[in-house]
Formats: C-alpha cells, sequence, structure tokens
C-alpha cells in the first residue's frame, strides 16, 4: 500500500521533471535533490527527527546457521525479496512488448517518438514504478536499522557509488555495482570499521580511472 501511495506522489513529481528532460542532467540532479530536502522538512514536521524504530520486528522471524555461522533469517528475507524484484524486473524490460518500448526510450528518445511512441508516458511510467520500488526497498531496510530523515541521502551516495560502478543505463551492471558495494561495506564492516564508506569509494575511483563508463556503461563519444 505505501509503495502505491508513493507511486501517487511520484506523479506530480515527474511531471515538474519533465520541463527539462531535454536539460544538462545536473538540472534533474539539482531539482531532484532539491525535493528530498522539501521531503526531509515534511517528514520532520510530521514525525520529528528522531529515528523510528520497528522494535522486535527484526528478530521475530530467528536465525539460521550455515557452517557455524548464524545468520538473521530477515537478511535471507531481504536477500529473496531482492532476487525476486531484480528478476522480474529484467524479465520486464526484455521479455515484455513496453520493457522493449522502455529500453528503446531511453536509448533514443527521437527515434521512440518517431515511431510513435509516447515518450511522456514512458517516463512517468518509469518514474511512478521507480518511487514505488524505493518504498519496498525502504520498507524491507527499516526492520533492520531505523527509519531516520537521513536514509534518503544516504542512499543517494550509495546509489551514486553503484551507477558509476555498474554503469549509467545498465541493468547488470546496476545488479554487479550493488552487490559490490554491499560485499565492500559488509567486508569493511567485520575487518576495520572506519573504512566502511572509504572503501567503497576506492573502489569507485579505480572504476573511474581504468573505465569511466563503468563495468557495464557504454562510452559516448
Amino acid at each position: 500500500m505505501a509503495g502505491l501511495a508513493i507511486g501517487v506522489v511520484g506523479w506530480p513529481i515527474e511531471r515538474v521533471l519533465r520541463t527539462i528532460y531535454r536539460r544538462d542532467e545536473s538540472y534533474q540532479l539539482l531539482i531532484t535533490f532539491g525535493f528530498l530536502l522539501m521531503f526531509q522538512d515534511v517528514f520532520r514536521f510530521l514525525w520529528g527527527a528522531t529515528p523510528l524504530t520497528m522494535d522486535n520486528v527484526y528478530l521475530v522471524y530467528g536465525s539460521a546457521n550455515f557452517a557455524g555461522i548464524r545468520v538473521p533469517a530477515y537478511n535471507l528475507l531481504v536477500i529473496a525479496a531482492s532476487l525476486a524484484i531484480a528478476v522480474g524486473l529484467g524479465l520486464f524490460l526484455e521479455r515484455t512488448r513496453t520493457g522493449r518500448i522502455v529500453r528503446a526510450t531511453a536509448e533514443n528518445r527521437d527515434m521512440a517518438e518517431g515511431l510513435g511512441v509516447n515518450a511522456s508516458k514512458i517516463f512517468a511510467l518509469v518514474f511512478t514504478v521507480g518511487c514505488m520500488l524505493g518504498t519496498v526497498g525502504g520498507a524491507l531496510v527499516v526492520p533492520s536499522g531505523a527509519a531516520s530523515l537521513d536514509m534518503a541521502v544516504e542512499l543517494v551516495v550509495e546509489s551514486f557509488a553503484v551507477v558509476v560502478i555498474g554503469g549509467l543505463g545498465s541493468m547488470r551492471g546496476a545488479l554487479v555495482g550493488a552487490l559490490v558495494v554491499g560485499l565492500m561495506r559488509a567486508a569493511a564492516i567485520s575487518l576495520m570499521p572506519e573504512m566502511e564508506m572509504l572503501s567503497v569509494y576506492l573502489v569507485v575511483v579505480v572504476v573511474l580511472i581504468l573505465k569511466p563508463a563503468g563495468l557495464f556503461g557504454k562510452a559516448t563519444a
């Protein structure tokens, strides 16, 4: 239900962004970040600045043992849900007519419009679905931590690292980039917690030097 509600909110936001789609991407970045700051203030007014938790929901599912290592069962549920969403989204983009239209519009908007595609509707659909998936991601994360006003900024920073590592516009790159970021953070927390974010951005720097377009991105002329 929360995903559907945010999807409804996402539609008017997309209408604002639609006016600058043909401008440089930095305009879109600045406006979306401005929306983020606005929503932070709205949430602060409605629920306050204190992080909210879900008590012991995270522990209700118990734990599982793998080779003598105890893993919270909820973490396994999150991994399963994430894989299911990634596979479902990949199949949608690869196997369905609408998915192919989305990919074609992202690749070349003018060509798609010349073939009769309503690019505005496609952008609205993609943005709305993205808002819904973002809400699902937040709902999966909150039980293992807390809902705070800084969540969005932290996720934006991590998403930036994922996109740079995987490559802009690549579904496969997004999946690999997310795995790299997650594994690097987990390893750093276990071995040297103070290096948690630094380890991620060391990978970002190496990728930018060796392959500026990302692991699966396409270099532009």
